[in-house]
């Protein structure tokens, strides 16, 4: 009678629950030796055949099956040209995001998204945008701007801050740059402070020759002291006789008739 009480039980149970408080009352009746070993075991197979039945039809409200989350599934960033992308790295990276020594740890793609983490820094003192925001920004994939943001990280260079909500969905992580070197270096706007330090190594600063037209230059015409000013002379002693030819003659004559 129990026997056959528990197997119509068994097949009309729709819940997990229901079958869960059968299994409870089949092994007490089998402690109190109201069924036998056998009729125990067959109720055991019969009721683990139903829960089985009953999970399989048993749907998750608000999930889609194969998905263990409410929220939707993300999109791939993927610019429309591989081209641009390729393109838009390319100029990030060689803009100088960073010193030569710290830059020449990362790729092409990795130094276009350090590059927007350096921008964000120094405008907001902090990088709060998205991973998604990050990649498409630098023309990279979301899973190469993760794998330099964590780079960075173990080389000592930034501090990542994940900011959690249970329940909900996390905010973007905080991205904080702690290179003293990489610091200096954004406030200076990208620029290296080796040009500056050429002048103070003592070399005299050199003032190239005023080459401009030579037409236009102003000639002294005033006679300086020395022997220029001697040969001015000499010059204007000698024009008197140059120009009165005659006169010398007459003085040459007068002087040779009183001498006789």
């Amino acid at each position: 009678m129990f026997h056959a009480t528990m197997r119509g039980a068994i097949e009309a149970a729709r819940t997990l629950a229901q079958l869960d408080d059968l299994s409870r009352k089949i092994w007490q009746a089998h402690a109190a030796e109201t069924v036998t070993d056998t009729e125990a075991q067959g109720l055991a197979e019969t009721l683990h055949t139903r829960r089985s039945a009953v999970r399989e039809a048993v749907v998750p409200v608000g999930i889609p099956l194969g998905r263990v989350t409410l929220f939707p599934p993300k999109r791939l960033q993927r610019s429309p040209e591989r081209s641009v992308a390729i393109e838009r790295r390319r100029r990030l990276a060689f803009s100088g995001p960073m010193p030569p020594a710290l830059g020449s740890r990362f790729t092409t793609g990795q130094l276009a998204v350090l590059r927007i983490v350096g921008d964000e820094v120094a405008r907001n003192g902090a990088c709060g945008l998205c991973i998604d925001a990050i990649a498409a920004r630098s023309g990279v994939c979301r899973r190469l701007a993760q794998a330099a943001i964590r780079l960075a990280e173990g080389d000592g260079l930034l501090t990542i801050q994940e900011r959690r909500h249970q329940g909900r969905k996390s905010d973007p992580n905080m991205v904080r740059i702690i290179s003293r070197e990489w610091l200096a270096w954004l406030r200076r706007g990208g620029r290296s402070a080796a040009p500056a330090l050429w002048g103070s190594i003592g070399c005299k600063s050199l003032h190239p020759t005023d080459r401009g037209d030579p037409q236009r230059q102003v000639v002294d015409t005033k006679p300086s002291q020395g022997c220029r000013r001697a040969a001015v002379d000499l010059d204007r002693s000698g024009r008197p006789r140059i120009r009165a030819g005659g006169r010398q003659e007459e003085d040459r004559s007068s002087y040779a008739s009183r001498q006789k």
